[in-house]
């Protein structure tokens, strides 16, 4: 990690919602920005954000999120996400998250990521597909 890696440091994505990131079972005219694609979204805004400031080898998992949904983004609508890194712990950082369409705030919440080395994390995940019988 690099010393840069510091409270405060901001990223903003921003993205239009499409079809794939809406949900499909209330019809087509209540296609909406599903939770789910908005968690996906957020943890890699977060990443992206983390990596500028991690050595090469280094990379992140998601280990908590919590995000309150705050209104409906139509399919075809623009969304900003605004992550912030609010503290960092070792290798564990928390973000604080905001995100908006054109019309309303959209969510708000938190995300935790944890640093890894990847050799490290690809001879772990190998030992316990090995235990599992996968190997």
């Amino acid at each position: 990690m690099k010393a840069s890696l510091v409270p405060g440091a901001t990223r903003t994505d921003r993205h239009t919602v499409d079809r794939a990131r809406t949900i499909g079972f209330m019809g087509e005219n209540a296609r909406v920005y599903s939770t789910p694609m908005l968690v996906y979204d957020i943890e890699m805004a977060c990443r992206e954000l983390l990596l500028e400031h991690l050595d090469a080898g280094e990379d992140s998992v998601g280990t908590r999120v919590e995000v309150d949904h705050l209104a409906a983004t139509l399919l075809g609508m623009p969304v900003e996400l605004k992550v912030t890194i609010a503290e960092v712990k070792g290798r564990a950082v928390t973000f604080e998250i905001e995100g908006h369409d054109s019309v309303d705030a959209i969510c708000r919440g938190r995300h935790s990521r944890f640093v890894v080395d990847l050799e490290s994390t690809a001879a772990r995940l190998a030992s316990k597909a090995k235990k599992a019988g996968l190997a």
